[in-house]
C-alpha cells in the first residue's frame, strides 16, 4: 500500500469523510423540508450531531458550498442516465423528423433519469425537492443545477429542431418543461413512498411531451406580434 493510500484510508481521513457525509445528509433533509434558504447552518450542524462549530465551514466553506456538495452527490448519476438515453436516441436515428415520436423520446430523456431518484434511499427524494425549489423560484437558480458539462445542454440541442421558433426564443418551452417535470417529481418525492412509480413516471413523460408539442395559438401569436410592434420605433 502506498503512502497516499495509507493516508486516504487512515482513521483521520475516514472520520473526515464520515463528518462530511453526515453533514450532506443532514443538509439534504433540512433543505428539502425548509428550503435551501430556510434551513440554518446551525440547524444542519445540530442535525448532523456536530459539536465542532467550524466543521461545516471546514468542509464546505458556506451555504453555497454545502448546496453544491448535495447536488454533486446526485447529479452525476442523473447526467449519466440522460447521456445514455440521448445516445440511444441519436443511434436510433432521432433527427427531429419524426415529430411526436422524437418529442416523447426526448421527454423521457428529461424525466426518467431524475425520476430514478425516487428509488434512491440515500437522499434521492430530498434531492428532487431541492432541485424543484431552485428551478421554480421567482428568480430560478438555473446555473446552480445546470452546470458546465450538464446533460441538459445536449438535450436542449436535440430538442430545438422539434419546437416552433417562438417556443425556443420567446417562450422558453424547454425550461418550462424542466420546471414542470421537477415540480411534479418533487411533489411525488414529498409524499409517502410508493411500491411502484412506473405509472406515475410514464404519465409524466406523456405530460412533458404534450407541453413540448403545445402549439402557439393564434391569440398568443397576435399578442406577441402586438407586443413586438409596441417595442419597435415607428417606421
Amino acid at each position: 500500500m502506498t503512502a497516499h493510500e495509507t493516508q486516504a484510508t487512515s482513521p483521520g481521513s475516514r472520520k473526515a469523510g464520515d463528518t462530511r457525509g453526515t453533514l450532506i445528509r443532514a443538509a439534504e433533509r433540512l433543505f428539502a423540508a425548509k428550503g435551501v434558504d430556510g434551513a440554518s447552518l446551525n440547524e444542519i450542524k445540530r442535525a448532523a450531531g456536530q459539536r465542532n462549530a467550524m466543521a461545516l465551514q471546514y468542509h464546505f466553506g458556506d451555504r453555497a458550498g454545502l448546496l453544491r456538495a448535495v447536488l454533486d452527490k446526485h447529479l452525476p448519476a442523473v447526467d449519466a442516465r440522460r447521456e445514455a438515453l440521448l445516445q440511444q436516441y441519436e443511434d436510433g436515428g432521432g433527427d427531429g423528423d419524426s415529430g411526436d415520436v422524437d418529442r416523447r423520446s426526448l421527454a423521457a430523456a428529461l424525466v426518467l433519469p431524475a425520476a430514478a431518484k425516487l428509488a434512491d434511499p440515500d437522499g434521492g427524494r430530498e434531492f428532487l425537492q431541492i432541485v424543484a425549489e431552485l428551478l421554480n423560484r421567482p428568480e430560478p437558480l438555473v446555473e446552480v443545477v445546470v452546470t458546465k458539462g450538464s446533460s441538459v445542454y445536449p438535450w436542449r440541442r436535440l430538442l430545438e429542431p422539434l419546437l416552433a421558433p417562438e417556443s425556443v426564443t420567446v417562450f422558453h418551452t424547454r425550461f418550462t418543461a424542466m420546471r414542470f417535470c421537477h415540480a411534479e417529481l418533487a411533489a411525488r418525492a414529498a409524499a409517502r413512498p410508493r411500491e411502484d412509480d412506473r405509472l406515475f413516471t410514464s404519465r409524466l413523460v406523456d405530460l412533458v411531451t404534450a407541453l413540448l408539442a403545445a402549439p402557439v395559438s393564434e391569440q398568443t401569436a397576435r399578442l406577441l406580434y402586438e407586443r413586438d410592434r409596441k417595442g419597435r420605433p415607428e417606421q
